[in-house]
């Protein structure tokens, strides 16, 4: 066998993506090294495995998308081996796939996947962003063994262990009215334009906050990029809902944004570690869950501010 497991690796990142670029956003790995990467297969194998079209990615050909199928069977077997030596050794050691809430992996990732490999050196974590329904999905499909997420319409398939609540709080730039008050009720908002966070689930739970009272928000702009929202807010474009906090108060572009307490009893989203019921948890995936509950709780959030030591600060 004349190419390697990290060739198909890159091979089928490339795939599911369909796009060089995005390949190497996902798994961190150069651009020309996938490109190579691949080139190697098509000559090592005598196939076509990809239609290149100008600007607009890469689609699979019947033959690439069989080998595809082949090559993460293929990848997955390699990786069981690592899982088995673990299982009868007693160590911890291996590849965890993870997955990770658009908007919180910025924060939570970066700090909690470096104290896990450092405390757990024969590991190495490999992590993909997407939405509620995506990192679901992704479970399901075996993409991913765990997602650290939020408690939204979890389906009775998935485990789903809480790790820490983030109530929803309203956020502005420091020019805005509301940036000088305590707090502020829904009702309160329904006159202001509002910069929606536009994720599947993560929309519906803020647009319910209104429902529940009767109300309906004026809906000024909707953004999926969270620090688009956050940005457009600084710059005076409206308020927006949010339950990250972030520990800086600035947007990208330098602006200030104010954090105001929502007024009321609102439903918090509550981060989470999800993974498949029906699969059977690894020594690594255990000491992965471990090592979450003792990261994050209501008194410490990786990259945010607890709402427990927010609660203290205010206090004092």
């Amino acid at each position: 066998m004349r190419f390697t497991l990290r060739q198909l690796e890159y091979f089928i990142a490339a795939g599911e993506t369909g796009s060089i670029t995005l390949a190497s956003e996902r798994i961190h790995i150069s651009q020309p090294s996938i490109s190579t990467a691949i080139a190697h297969l098509e000559r090592e194998l005598s196939v076509q495995l990809f239609i290149r079209h100008h600007a607009q990615g890469l689609s699979l050909t019947p033959t690439g998308r069989e080998i595809l199928r082949e090559a993460k069977a293929l990848v997955a077997q390699a990786e069981g081996l690592y899982t088995l030596a673990s299982e009868s050794g007693g160590q911890v050691r291996g590849p965890l796939s993870l997955g990770c809430m658009v908007t919180l992996a910025p924060m939570l990732v970066p700090e909690l996947a470096h104290a896990f490999t450092t405390a757990y050196p024969a590991t190495r974590i490999r992590y993909v962003e997407g939405d509620q329904e995506q990192l679901i999905t992704g479970l399901r499909r075996s993409e991913t063994e765990v997602a650290l997420t939020y408690d939204l319409q979890v389906p009775d398939d998935i485990h789903f262990t809480p790790l820490a609540d983030l109530p929803p709080h309203v956020l502005v730039g420091e020019g805005h009215p509301f940036a000088s008050r305590p707090a502020v009720a829904v009702a309160d908002l329904v006159g202001e334009p509002m910069i929606l966070l536009d994720l599947p689930l993560s929309r519906e739970y803020f647009l319910a906050l209104f429902m529940a009272e009767g109300l309906q928000p004026m809906i000024a702009a909707r953004s999926a990029h969270q620090e688009v929202v956050r940005t457009m807010v600084a710059n005076g474009y409206g308020f927006t809902l949010f339950n990250v906090r972030p520990r800086s108060d600035l947007a990208l572009d330098g602006k200030r944004l104010v954090r105001v307490r929502l007024a009321g009893n609102h439903r918090p989203m509550r981060i989470g570690l999800a993974r498949l019921k029906q699969l059977n948890r690894s020594r690594l995936v255990e000491a992965f869950e471990s090592h979450c509950r003792a990261f994050i709780s209501d008194a410490y959030i990786p990259g945010m501010v607890a709402p427990a030591t927010e609660k203290r600060v205010k206090r004092g």
